[in-house]
């Protein structure tokens, strides 16, 4: 799997699991799901992605997002 699509999977699951969180323990777990979802619009705009410099580090191929 290649960075890109582990970048989705990983920020998918990361939403999904806060949501859960806000419903079963705290609201709070929102403030979670809008750090994700900046940090994606962010992305989106200037090509920067954390999760992606770290996956590269760990040795994953680029996709054609990330290059």
């Amino acid at each position: 799997m290649n960075i890109d699509r582990l970048v989705f999977a990983l920020a998918g699951t990361f939403i999904l699991l806060s949501i859960a969180l806000s419903q079963l323990h705290s609201i709070y777990w929102l403030g979670f799901t809008a750090f994700v979802g900046i940090n994606m619009l962010q992305a989106s705009f200037t090509g920067f992605c954390p999760l992606a410099k770290i996956l590269k580090a760990l040795g994953r191929p680029a996709g054609p997002a990330f290059k």
